[in-house]
């Protein structure tokens, strides 16, 4: 039981916190009523791990008055002297609670000095270890005259309990998202969690189709260990995927060393193509940057082809029963996959289809006509003037 002054948040966090969707305002909530019921909270700071392969989880910093500031800490953080030196560092790790009375308990945690001089006069940090085996944490603070009382931690004590269950539930939720905008893409995700899961859960829709394809893949795979070969292959995506996402596009596929991407068109082709082409420039000049510091330790230049193409796809599940791939399929596909396989004969770093360069905002010119294997006629191509 939760002590009197506290049943009512107690019991809107065990029934799962209704109406707060959100992290950021559960804490709100938390930080309000528990002043409202006299306990002198002054700041809440809570750290929630993820999983995600840049960032390893998220803090959320309430203090009276103020909306709750949200703040994403990178993996390289953890190495660091400082949060190794932190109470929150031991919680995690040890899965205790720590309380410091400011100014008066001698401690040598990180960032504590710090509250003192802002004029807080107690802390407390608790675990919050989801069922799941992690250990993550919430802390307490105020600047009132003494510190807590022990009614005061009686109560906050209380209120972690059930908030761990409504923390771990919004972490798995967090979760979900990340992992599905990691290895499908933001718009295939966000359509997954809506139900999208069947098979033969597609729609037609018409899109800019980015296709690429890093050139002689075949020649590194046989001069290369697959340590090497896959750094190669991270350095080469990271001089695209960022640009696309930037731009409004959605990298659908890693196929070995090539990339199927699209650029839904809610507007006029011509603004999607637009946002296309400039992703191809800034990846280009990203690619240029890359091998201006592979030159620097004597290391070949590396490259690769980029093609457009605007047409309709088939954009949703398809696989076996129980093992489904979220994609982009059809003609236009394999018409800009075609249109790549030209990018190496004519040395040409990026080519459009003759659909994308009749709506495309910049200057193109016309490079040929071109049979390609699987597309009936000829083909004239396009590159960027």
């Amino acid at each position: 039981m939760a002590p009197p002054s506290v049943q009512s948040l107690f019991d809107w966090l065990v029934d799962g916190a209704p109406g707060a969707p959100t992290p950021m305002a559960v804490i709100s909530r938390m930080g309000d009523e528990l002043r409202a019921t006299g306990v002198p909270i002054d700041r809440i700071s809570a750290f929630v791990r993820t999983l995600h392969p840049a960032i390893v989880g998220r803090g959320f910093f309430w203090q009276p008055g103020e909306a709750v500031r949200v703040q994403e800490n990178p993996w390289s953080g953890l190495e660091t002297d400082e949060y190794k030196r932190s109470a929150a560092a031991r919680v995690q790790t040890e899965g205790v609670e720590v309380r410091v009375r400011l100014g008066v308990d001698q401690t040598s945690y990180s960032g504590l000095d710090g509250l003192a001089k802002e004029g807080f006069t107690d802390y407390l940090i608790a675990p919050l270890t989801f069922m799941g085996g992690s250990t993550h944490s919430i802390s307490f603070a105020t600047k009132a005259a003494g510190g807590f009382t022990e009614e005061h931690l009686t109560a906050l004590r209380a209120v972690v309990r059930p908030l761990c269950r409504v923390a771990e539930t919004l972490a798995l939720m967090r979760t979900a998202v990340n992992i599905l905008n990691t290895y499908v893409g933001r718009d295939a995700g966000d359509r997954i969690l809506k139900g999208k899961i069947q098979r033969g859960d597609t729609e037609s829709i018409r899109c800019v189709i980015w296709f690429s394809d890093l050139r002689g893949f075949t020649s590194l795979s046989g001069e290369r260990t697959p340590a090497e070969i896959i750094s190669v292959l991270n350095q080469v995506f990271d001089c695209q995927v960022p640009h696309i996402e930037r731009h409004g596009g959605e990298v659908l596929k890693f196929m070995g060393d090539g990339m199927l991407a699209i650029f839904p068109i809610t507007e006029a082709v011509a603004a999607a193509a637009a946002r296309a082409v400039e992703a191809t420039r800034e990846a280009n000049a990203s690619l240029d940057a890359l091998n201006a510091g592979r030159a620097k330790v004597n290391e070949p230049a590396l490259r690769f082809g980029i093609a457009l193409h605007v047409g309709e796809v088939a954009y949703g599940n398809i696989g076996g029963a129980s093992r489904l791939d979220f994609t982009a399929i059809g003609p236009s596909v394999n018409l800009a996959s075609r249109i790549e396989g030209l990018t190496g004969k004519l040395e040409k770093r990026v080519l459009l289809s003759e659909a994308l360069a009749k709506d495309c905002p910049a200057p193109t010119r016309a490079v040929g006509r071109f049979e390609l294997k699987g597309v009936a006629g000829e083909q004239q191509v396009y590159e960027l003037a």
